[in-house]
């Protein structure tokens, strides 16, 4: 079995079938901190770590699943193709 290290910032996926994010790794300590996809976030002890068995994975493309936000509150509209994005809408106003 290959000991996977732990990187802040990289997926991983357990056996189960379960995928998360390394948060935190703080070696003086001894410990990872991960959070699952559905936002649950859980301590690891190292050693425990080495005796998982992970797999490397990319990220998930819906990158938002961990923060339980909808497509109405990223803040933009994702399905808005507008051509006139760039004008202001007071010069509209301003012309009336």
């Amino acid at each position: 079995m290959t000991q996977i290290n732990p990187v802040i910032g990289d997926w991983y996926k357990m056996s189960g079938g379960s995928i998360f994010e390394v948060v935190a790794f703080d070696e003086d300590d001894g410990t990872i901190e991960v959070q699952h996809y559905d936002g649950t976030v859980e301590e690891y002890e190292l050693d425990a770590w080495h005796q998982m068995l992970l797999a490397s994975v990319e990220p998930p493309e819906d990158w938002a699943g961990s923060m339980d936000i909808d497509k109405e509150d990223y803040g933009v509209d994702l399905e808005n193709n507008r051509v006139d994005w760039h004008e202001n809408p007071l010069d509209k106003v301003l012309d009336s």
